[in-house]
């Protein structure tokens, strides 16, 4: 009997082919397979019946399935068991059912690629959970109606290719507060009073706590005067124990990871994305060649409960009693309670499929990414059912004249569970004192005083900004790093050294939706949707009545707001009319515009170091023209000349300026140097062809005979002279993209013709290829850490977008040309009739293009 079982992922299908045999067909889907139409009427707003089709990169694979459906006698539907995966085999059902194909079908979920796990989920198979489908679709749809209606407001209030979203405007509004937070603090002053002594040979330092009967808090001394009036009262006395604290404090272990315990610890840990540390976990999960065959190493990752299987939790007691003495190990088993609302406590933690799969065991066979995040979910598996460690505490309390001083210190006396994980974030150090005892007198080396100021709160990082998003309960942790990524392609935040921060377009568009869709970024609005729709999936709900409640208060909301001002104001008037000022979007970027225009034709540039006359840094030396400082969409830049009016007129030549530089530092030195890009180095005493030096998307680089060459991190782009450059040259003279000396690596055979993948070093970057077919490697992902299953689905997606269409298109265009102009000669059509389709579709593919980008 033929089973064929659909997966996501097509590495999992060696493994799982291991563990069921040769009667088992295994396809992947390669993620979803259907998805809304991308056009208004997707969602009926009267019934919200939805219109799907195929996604066409994955049609391919939609075939191929179909196709062994047909023959097969059972279809398992095994997709990843969450919600989006418990979607993805409805959809595949619903294919398969439109093409007659009426092969059984049941669903399979596996929460861990073991033997035993995958055997007996092929026994127990179960229907498709409808509400968990229902659920998923009422997110799509929410998500359709926001975006596919909102976004275009944004193109006309504020600028075409914006987008707003049901859960990353939110978000977008906590960076966007933080920012403002930051911006509006004040700092204050304060100031605290030590004491240094000694015992013996050992050192220690006191804080001051009371003075004169009271009891200080932070504000108590505001200046160096009072601190200075208080020590000289202090000067000249004893210092006398008065009292001594010994304490024994406790510390427990923490709960094994959730998606979003393990994103947190995997950012400030590892030093990983967020994105990164999902898409190393799913190849854990998927399943690792150990030598002996592939096996998941780790249980699925999507999930937000910290309940472990029973047999687990005896594995984990059996290996800490047999590596550890007998304290390490606690009584009994140790349980924990999920913090998230409506966790699904079915589920399990992320947690090591086998605790004897030590991290040294396996680190041979994994990559540096995958080593290092298999540790973290290891120890802390471990460690969570570990005895808490132990530590001693001691405080003593010292008078000094009218004041008191308090010395603290700490040792560990039982490491427990810290024996095996330590989270930095909680990371205690030991401090200790020396033997006291209570009336002796002690010498005072040292009173002083020490200055502080308040400190703003910081700004987020990816771990702090998940953990917010979870508190405030907007999202799930299954969406956390796609989030943060659309925060990010849209650019409207800029992960600065680690932390986020607005750009000038990401703050218009939080401030256009905070003043008139206020409801709709709420916080609270916001969670209470997700409990809504975790309802839907408990069966608690009705999808479509959620639907219509949302989208009849949404579409009135959206109605109102068509006719409402551009932009958004700002706490100030025109100087020219007396009328509310505001930030507004233009071509030329985003400025500051008086509300009564047309009447009022007041603007000045965004920022005040280009404002008003300060932003002409000089003259041009050699046009004569102004070099003027602008704020742009993206950013500042450098402009010489003025725009012109006519549209087709050449454009005056521009610069970004270096985000590392501060405005105030601009010069006309340093503007002309930016805008000296391209800037013709010398001509090759070989070809007599022209060297150009310039700056591209992947960095500083030379052009020469139509070839380019990237420029040492030594060398400046700004400086680098002729023979330099002739050095650069013949550093990377030969190599063919296909050659041999433009191999990295092999990452091994392709599992269905046994061709090797190669990673290899191309003109626009890193890439994998596999035969034919090249594929660009992500920035996120570097050639060292590439794995064979980020090969494959690299590779298989650049298969199904199929070949690079842009020298098709323009072959084709060539002879529809000619044709259409040998049509016009023969029935006395005038010739420039055939140009003007040509010149409208070229415009429509530019307006595309750019959409597309942002």
């Amino acid at each position: 009997m033929s089973k064929l079982v659909i997966v996501e992922s097509p590495s999992k299908s060696k493994t799982l082919k291991k563990y069921l045999g040769a009667d088992y067909e295994i396809l992947a889907s390669y993620g979803h397979v259907r998805d809304l139409e991308p056009k208004t009427g997707a969602v009926d707003t009267e019934n919200f019946s939805m219109k799907y089709q195929i996604i066409e990169r994955n049609a391919k694979h939609v075939e191929a399935i179909v196709k062994a459906a047909k023959k097969a006698d059972e279809v398992l539907l095994a997709t990843d068991p969450d919600r989006e995966g418990e979607a993805i085999s409805w959809h595949i059902s619903e294919i398969l059912k439109e093409r007659k194909v009426k092969t059984p079908m049941k669903r399979v979920a596996f929460y861990e690629i073991t033997e035993s796990a995958v055997q007996d989920a092929v026994r127990n198979p179960r229907e498709i959970a409808s509400d968990l489908v229902d659920a998923q679709q009422a997110r799509r749809a929410l998500d359709y109606l926001v975006g596919f209606n909102l976004s275009p407001l944004l193109w006309r209030k504020i600028s075409p290719g914006l987008s707003a979203g049901r859960v990353q405007s939110p978000a977008l509004r906590m960076i966007v507060e933080r920012e403002e937070e930051i911006e509006a603090f004040v700092p204050r002053e304060y100031w605290t009073l030590h004491l240094d002594s000694h015992k013996g040979a050992q050192p220690f330092s006191a804080k001051l706590t009371h003075f004169r009967g009271e009891k200080l808090d932070q504000f108590t001394v505001e200046h160096e005067a009072r601190s200075n009036e208080w020590l000289a009262t202090l000067e000249g006395r004893d210092a006398t124990v008065m009292r001594i604290e010994k304490k024994r404090r406790a510390r427990h272990p923490g709960a094994p990871f959730t998606t979003s315990t393990l994103q947190q610890a995997g950012v400030r840990q590892l030093g990983m994305t967020t994105d990164r540390v999902m898409r190393t976990a799913q190849q854990l999960y998927e399943g690792m060649d150990l030598g002996e065959g592939p096996v998941g190493l780790i249980t699925y990752m999507r999930t937000d409960s910290v309940n472990l299987a029973q047999e687990a939790i005896t594995d984990i007691r059996r290996y800490v009693g047999a590596n550890f003495d007998q304290e390490f190990l606690p009584p009994a088993a140790i349980a924990y309670k999920a913090k998230t609302k409506n966790a699904q406590e079915a589920h399990e933690a992320v947690r090591p499929t086998s605790v004897k799969h030590t991290p040294e065991s396996v680190k041979q066979f994994l990559t540096a990414d995958q080593a290092k995040l298999y540790e973290l979910i290891w120890k802390r598996t471990v460690a969570c059912q570990m005895a808490p460690a132990q530590f001693d505490t001691v405080a003593a309390d010292i008078t000094v004249g009218e004041g008191t001083f308090r010395a603290t210190g700490q040792t560990l006396a039982f490491a427990g569970f810290l024996a095996v994980y330590q989270d930095d974030e909680d990371e205690e150090g030991e401090s200790k004192l020396p033997a006291l005892t209570e009336g002796e007198t002690l010498p005072v080396d040292k009173l002083y005083g020490e200055q502080h100021f308040t400190q703003p709160p910081p700004r987020y990082t990816e771990a702090s900004l998940v953990k917010a998003l979870e508190e405030y309960g907007i999202g799930r942790p299954s969406t956390y790093a796609s989030i943060i990524s659309t925060l990010q392609d849209r650019e409207y935040v800029l992960l600065e050294k680690k932390r986020f921060q607005p750009t000038d377009i990401g703050r218009l568009v939080n401030c256009f939706l905070t003043r008139h869709f206020t409801h709709y970024v709420d916080y609270d609005f916001t969670a209470k949707l997700e409990d809504k729709l975790d309802d839907v999936s408990n069966g608690k709900r009705v999808w479509s009545t959620l639907l219509g409640e949302f989208w009849k208060a949404f579409d009135g909301q959206l109605k109102a707001k068509q006719d409402v001002e551009r932009g958004c104001p700002i706490l100030e008037n025109c100087p020219k009319c007396g009328k509310p000022l505001f930030m507004q979007a233009s071509k030329r970027g985003l400025f500051i515009g008086c509300s009564g225009y047309p009447e009022c034709d007041y603007t000045r540039p965004l920022h005040a170091a280009t404002a008003e006359g300060d932003n002409i840094l000089g003259k041009d030396p050699a046009s004569g023209l102004d070099v003027k400082l602008l704020a742009g969409r993206f950013g500042p830049y450098v402009q010489i000349g003025e725009m012109p009016e006519d549209k087709k007129a050449p454009k005056p030549r521009r610069a970004s300026w270096p985000k590392d530089i501060p405005l105030e530092n601009a010069t006309l030195e340093l503007a002309l140097k930016f805008l000296s890009l391209p800037r013709e180095v010398g001509h090759h005493p070989v070809t007599g062809l022209p060297i150009v030096a310039n700056n591209g998307r992947f960095g500083p680089y030379l052009l020469h005979d139509g070839k380019f060459k990237s420029i040492p991190k030594t060398d400046s782009v700004y400086e680098i002279d002729l023979p330099r450059a002739l050095e650069v040259l013949v550093m990377e003279r030969a190599p063919h993209a296909d050659s041999a000396a433009s191999v990295l690596k092999t990452l091994g055979p392709h599992p269905e013709d046994g061709k090797d993948i190669t990673v290899r070093s191309g003109r626009y970057g890193p890439y994998v290829k596999h035969g034919t077919t090249n594929a660009t490697l992500p920035k996120d992902i570097t050639p060292e850490e590439v794995t064979l299953d980020e090969a494959l689905v690299l590779i298989a997606a650049r298969v199904a977008k199929g070949p690079a269409k842009k020298p098709v298109r323009k072959a084709a265009a060539k002879p529809a040309v000619a044709k259409k102009a040998k049509v016009a000669d023969t029935d006395g059509t005038k010739k420039p009739a055939t140009k003007k389709p040509a010149v409208k579709k070229a415009r429509a593919r530019k307006v595309a293009s750019k959409k597309t980008a942002t």
